[in-house]
């Protein structure tokens, strides 16, 4: 296996714009839907101008449940704000782009998340990838974030609506 071109998608009951603000909020490190798969922390700049890195760990049984850290970072190589963020993965574990789109629907009441993975695995993860089957613990991890990320939002439209 020399790397991965995984693309997860989920429907987020929510507008673009709020989803797109979750998803900068999370790289910035606030653990809000996420968590346990992976957390996130701000190195250089800002998650969602180009240039800004970001600290990803994998916690592969969960946050503070012992088990592997996948360590890698990413850059930001572009930026269409409320639509698209692209990142190159330049150290640790993966290397490769990966890119988040947001497509608006339903008049923009719903948003299409979809997030394009092309890591090559480096290190200890390509010995590991060739005993484990890293691209379904990919998006196994993901669509439980998107669906996180669809309970968060339905609990701040929820509470908003009171």
């Amino acid at each position: 296996m020399t790397g991965y071109d995984i693309i997860d998608e989920a429907v987020v009951g929510a507008p673009a714009d709020a989803v797109w603000d979750a998803l900068v909020a999370e790289f910035r490190g606030a653990a809000a839907w996420w968590v346990p798969a992976n957390t996130f922390e701000t190195v250089t700049g800002a998650p969602d101008v180009v240039g800004g890195e970001v600290a990803v760990t994998v916690h592969t049984k969960g946050v503070d449940k012992g088990g592997l850290k996948l360590r890698f970072t990413q850059r930001t190589v572009s930026v269409d704000p409320g639509r698209r963020l692209a990142v190159e993965y330049v150290d640790g574990v993966f290397r490769g782009p990966a890119a988040f789109v947001l497509e608006p629907l339903d008049g923009g009441d719903r948003t299409r998340v979809r997030m394009h993975f092309q890591g090559r695995p480096q290190g200890k993860l390509k010995v590991i990838s060739k005993l484990a089957d890293i691209g379904a613990e990919h998006s196994k991890a993901t669509l439980a974030a998107f669906a996180a990320l669809d309970r968060q939002l339905a609990g701040a439209r929820d509470g908003a609506s009171r």
